[in-house]
């Protein structure tokens, strides 16, 4: 249970002063980054950024007058005091919770270990805030927290910055029961002093595909297998084993390696292959990074590190399902340009030989005191686009030099799709792949050519056998002769 939050004195007062001498609307909303942790009590932010408008450009938060009661509504026809005081009632906070929640989505893609969309704030002046029915709030927090599943926590943030009058305040959200609470909220110095873990984690799975099992399934059961790979593997920080009471005075960047234990499952050819329609190789290296905040242990680095791992392979498999829907609503006349066959399109069963493709490569792109983002790119996109994404998503408004973008990933992991014929040990899925029509003579010619030389060697030992029964008679007939 959250009892206090600390957030960062610097970026979050500047961003306070930014938002009040920019001047923006009368309300605001955006999305709280941070870290909720199981072991501790308090809740930690790194930063608050506000949600863009909408394609239509609308904002994501506006104010809606308040509906003047029923007495108010008679007493307003009867003379100027009614009229007034409807007047004086404060507009009431109205949210796109769906625009929010796909803003916390995209923004949860960029994070690093460590890092979360824990909650939301809203910029308003205390009459307003107040005039709002605690019920709106709390669902848009459950819709926000909902964008962001792989995040187990049942409380979530919600900070209100007045602007009339200046003040701060602070309340925690129970996602069971929607009930807000209020907390501590206090400053302190959390960017400067965070601490960096690093490792790059080499992965090979195999997994059989049954028939009419969807692509967004296969992807899922591999990263899933996956999962489990990762959080039975072993830590050594900087070359040490890890241990309860190992402690770090450094605070340069960490080396983490994970040791994965010896895989107990039987290969592909070993299992059953009832219902099978192909093999599934995924295989490849993820560049992982977290944040370690302070008066945290070392161990809550390494599992916040492992769940970045498995994070980051699910943002890629995002993106691919995201371009896919994208490419499907939209209509082109060049079907040169179009891909032949889509990944997700891939029919297993009807493979007839291997279909590889390769995930979105990640990148670590600067944000904030030293701190990383991350992005990923396509094959046809460039460190230009994911500028770009950054600086609607994540507000960064720094230029930055190509130079400053680090590519820890040489090569994108890849899947291979292969069919049965590659399951079955001995067969070849090429070998029992249909002549092309180029090809079709020579192979019936090759297919008769087998045939006859199959019919002659069963003639042949037939020949041999008769020969040998007739070489026995002989033999036969002339001992007896003798005798």
């Amino acid at each position: 249970m959250v009892k206090a939050v600390v957030a960062d004195e610097a970026r979050i007062k500047a961003f306070e002063e930014s938002v009040a001498s920019s001047g923006a609307p009368r309300s605001q909303v955006g999305l709280v980054v941070g870290k909720l942790s199981a072991s501790s009590d308090r809740a930690l932010v790194y930063s608050l950024l506000p949600t863009p408008p909408t394609d239509a450009g609308e904002p994501a938060c506006s104010l809606r007058a308040a509906a003047p009661s029923v007495g108010k509504a008679k007493s307003k026809g009867g003379g100027k005091g009614g009229a007034a005081s409807s007047s004086d009632a404060p507009p009431t906070l109205q949210f796109d919770v769906d625009w929010v929640a796909e803003h916390a989505r995209q923004v949860s893609r960029m994070l690093l270990g460590g890092m979360s969309v824990i909650g939301i704030y809203i910029w308003a002046s205390e009459g307003s805030f107040k005039a709002t029915s605690p019920a709106v709030l709390s669902q848009a927090i459950r819709v926000v927290s909902q964008a962001v599943p792989w995040y187990d926590f049942d409380e979530r943030l919600l900070i209100h910055l007045s602007y009339s009058p200046r003040r701060w305040a602070c309340r925690i959200c129970e996602m069971a029961s929607g009930s807000l609470r209020p907390c501590d909220f206090k400053f302190s110095k959390l960017l400067t002093s965070l601490q960096t873990f690093r490792c790059t984690y080499n992965f090979e799975t195999r997994l059989n595909i049954v028939q009419a099992e969807p692509f967004r399934k296969v992807m899922s059961k591999a990263i899933s297998h996956l999962t489990k790979e990762v959080q039975n593997a072993k830590a050594l920080v900087d070359g040490i084993l890890l241990s309860d009471d190992m402690t770090i005075t450094s605070e340069s960047s960490h080396k983490i390696d994970f040791l994965v234990p010896f895989k107990t499952n039987f290969p592909a050819g070993e299992c059953s292959l009832e219902g099978v329609a192909g093999l599934l190789v995924f295989a490849g290296s993820v560049s992982a990074l977290a944040y370690l905040g302070p008066k945290e242990s070392i161990t809550e680095a390494i599992s916040d590190l492992k769940a970045d791992i498995i994070a980051s392979l699910r943002s890629r498999l995002d993106i691919i399902l995201d371009d896919d829907e994208a490419d499907d609503d939209s209509t082109t006349n060049d079907a040169e340009n179009s891909p032949s066959q889509k990944a997700t399109q891939v029919i297993f069963h009807e493979l007839r030989e291997p279909y590889s493709f390769s995930f979105p490569r990640r990148i670590l792109i600067p944000w904030l005191a030293g701190s990383y983002i991350c992005d990923y790119l396509q094959q046809s996109e460039t460190t230009k686009d994911a500028l770009e994404r950054c600086k609607e998503v994540i507000s960064l408004e720094t230029d930055l030099e190509d130079s400053s973008i680090l590519e820890p990933e040489a090569a994108a992991a890849s899947a291979t799709l292969e069919s049965f014929w590659d399951v079955v040990p001995g067969a070849s899925s090429r070998a029992r792949a249909e002549p092309s029509p180029i090809d079709g003579p020579s192979e019936q010619a090759n297919s008769s050519r087998r045939a006859q030389g199959s019919s002659f060697s069963i003639l042949g030992a037939l020949f041999v056998l008769l020969v040998a029964l007739l070489v026995g008679y002989m033999f036969a007939f002339s001992a007896n002769s003798k005798t």
